[in-house]
């Protein structure tokens, strides 16, 4: 890593942590996981990580529903925890003072460095980085590809300084994915059955399929975000949190309370064979969290 990122990154740097600065990535010991080890194989991939970059959280509803959230990020300290190949700040764009990208994969974080992040290749459980200097921190559409998800959102909110705004988004409300029955059956069904032979635009070949659902951690029945999951960990670290529940396709609504139409027929046939009013803020398919320090 050259002397300039070295100098950026040093005075945010946790002093107890090791690192390694011979390289171009930012190099923080991982544990050996089978959830960071399916992370850092899948965004690592060269194809499937710009499949990726090309095709998820790149759409206008997704940007306005970002800025409404987060305004500019000119001229601020951002950190994008699970930042991928850099999905949001490709996005987003504008001109951050300091744009920090963590993540477990490799291959990712170089894609990431390439359009202006700052790559730290660390476990987003325990940051090697200090506490209160961020204006921004990030994570959209990771929180649910980590083992512990309080411990990371507590994790992540250390790093926001007094004043400056935590936001998390993307990730699927447990409510929402509750399927049971009948609903259950289906979706236990979609990968094989109902994708390959109905759906088949949305069928994808075994092998990537099988190591996108390993990071999938808390995507599935029964499990996923919670409002009270925001609230337990982050009010009692002094934030303000707001919650917006919404269905992805919907843009700054979102934040007014708007949660947007589902963006397939097949999540609310999902839900009412469940048992669950698709049209209620509990079915709503993502929580955004804006909590402010």
């Amino acid at each position: 890593m050259n002397h300039s990122v070295y100098a950026s990154l040093q005075s945010f740097l946790a002093p107890d942590h090791q690192v390694n600065f011979d390289d171009s990535v930012l190099l923080s010991p991982l544990p050996e996981t089978p959830v960071i080890q399916a992370n850092s194989v899948y965004f690592s991939h060269p194809v499937w990580a710009n499949t990726y970059f090309e095709a998820c959280h790149r759409d206008a509803a997704f940007r306005e529903r970002w800025y409404a959230a987060a305004g500019s990020w000119d001229d601020k300290i951002v950190v994008d925890i699970g930042c991928g190949p850099g999905n949001l700040y490709a996005t987003l764009g504008g001109k951050p003072k300091l744009l920090i990208g963590v993540d477990v994969a490799r291959g990712a974080l170089e894609m990431a460095q390439s359009i202006g992040y700052m790559p730290v290749l660390a476990d987003a459980h325990n940051l090697p980085l200090t506490s209160e200097f961020a204006d921004i921190v990030a994570i959209n559409a990771s929180l649910h590809h980590c083992d512990d998800m309080p411990r990371v959102l507590a994790e992540a909110a250390r790093l926001v300084h007094p004043g400056g705004m935590l936001i998390v988004d993307h990730d699927p409300q447990l409510t929402a994915w509750n399927y049971k029955g009948l609903g259950l059956l289906l979706y236990k069904a979609r990968l094989g059955i109902i994708y390959r032979f109905f759906l088949r635009s949305l069928y994808v070949p075994d092998e990537e399929r099988l190591t996108a659902l390993a990071t999938e951690v808390h995507h599935k029945p029964g499990d996923g975000v919670t409002q009270e999951l925001f609230y337990r960990t982050l009010e009692p670290m002094g934030f303000s949190v707001n919650i917006y529940p919404h269905n992805n396709a919907i843009g700054a609504a979102a934040l007014q309370g708007i949660y947007g139409a589902p963006p397939h027929w097949r999540y609310p046939i999902g839900q009412l064979l469940s048992g669950i009013n698709p049209y209620s803020a509990t079915a709503a398919l993502s929580l955004m969290c804006v909590a402010v320090r």
